[in-house]
């Protein structure tokens, strides 16, 4: 009996297939087209269901690790499914390569197989994380602000954590916003900072919300006190990549991360849980090209990306205890 060989794409090549972005994201429409949603009830027309579901993930994409993150911390390993793109893209977006293994579920060489089946000849953007059916062949979303919700709650039949516990739902979503705002999104406002005022103004913006974080962490284990949620999750995806990736990508301050005492602490407290240890990939988030900001603008200061030791002890066990056995560290 002969076994098919996975299907793989060729190499990325940018010099053949031009850079990605260009005539995929600068489109007139929403980025996000595809916004159908998982619910216990099947109300949507999508139910939850094991086995029906497959992740497409990436390791260089933080919305992407959040929704696996999400899906491995509520127990759902052998509910919903997960495959990983390839770090590189050309104008052909992402891929499956061998470094991170082919398509398992349709052998896919391109995701843009994924979105061509499910609206033939579609032209927009590209993105990861893709949650897609098996049974209909389609994606059901590619909303990566909801896809980490429904996998939270819709499956809580099988699930072995709550992360979106009903009392602080509400204060969730708000603080996730919050995250979003003040973080992910500061960061692209200071590396496409124009003037030097600007530049200044919204790099002090994403320091001070780092130094208010740090602060909301001094005297609790988690953003909610005891109780691990998905704004942890939220918040753990900026702070892995921010010494490698998101500081000197957009200069935004001389602090690494080991400076903010409580911080650092916290993202190597979440670090020893699997959830996140496992969907890491520190390789996959290497600044690979010059930072992201014109090079007429403002005067920048010299940010050199810093590899710290992710596995130095926290010291933050007295402050709250963990007892499900999903949230276990490793074993050393």
């Amino acid at each position: 009996m002969t076994t098919q060989a996975p299907a793989y794409a060729s190499p990325a090549d940018v010099a053949a297939y031009g850079p990605y972005g260009p005539g995929r994201t600068d489109r007139p429409g929403p980025l996000y087209p595809f916004q159908g949603r998982i619910t216990a009830d099947g109300s949507s027309g999508h139910p939850a269901e094991p086995g029906r579901y497959h992740l497409y993930a990436s390791f260089t994409c933080p919305w992407a690790q959040r929704a696996v993150i999400v899906r491995d911390l509520a127990g759902l390993r052998d509910v919903v499914s997960v495959s990983y793109v390839d770090d590189d893209r050309d104008g052909r977006g992402w891929a499956f390569r061998e470094r991170r293994g082919p398509d398992p579920v349709n052998g896919f060489t391109l995701l843009s197989e994924a979105y061509d089946a499910t609206e033939p000849g579609y032209p927009g953007h590209i993105s990861v994380p893709v949650l897609w059916d098996r049974r209909t062949s389609r994606i059901v979303s590619n909303d990566f602000a909801r896809i980490p919700f429904d996998l939270g709650t819709a499956f809580a039949e099988w699930a072995t954590t709550d992360l979106y516990p009903p009392d602080l739902r509400d204060e969730i979503e708000s603080l996730d916003e919050e995250i979003a705002r003040d973080l992910a999104q500061g960061v692209r406002q200071v590396a496409g900072a124009a003037t030097q005022e600007e530049y200044e103004r919204r790099r002090a913006a994403v320091a001070a919300a780092l130094d208010r974080y740090d602060a909301r962490l001094a005297g609790r284990r988690y953003l909610f006190g005891e109780r691990l949620t998905e704004s942890d999750v939220q918040l753990w995806v900026f702070l892995v990549r921010y010494d490698l990736l998101h500081n000197p990508l957009a200069r935004i301050t001389r602090r690494p991360l080991t400076s903010y005492p409580h911080l650092w602490a916290y993202a190597r407290d979440l670090y020893r849980i699997p959830a996140f240890r496992e969907t890491t990939d520190f390789a996959a988030l290497r600044l690979t090209a010059g930072p992201a900001h014109p090079g007429d603008g403002p005067v920048r200061i010299a940010v050199e990306p810093h590899q710290a030791d992710w596995d130095e002890a926290h010291g933050r066990e007295a402050l709250a205890g963990r007892s499900t056995g999903a949230l276990s560290a490793p074993g050393k």
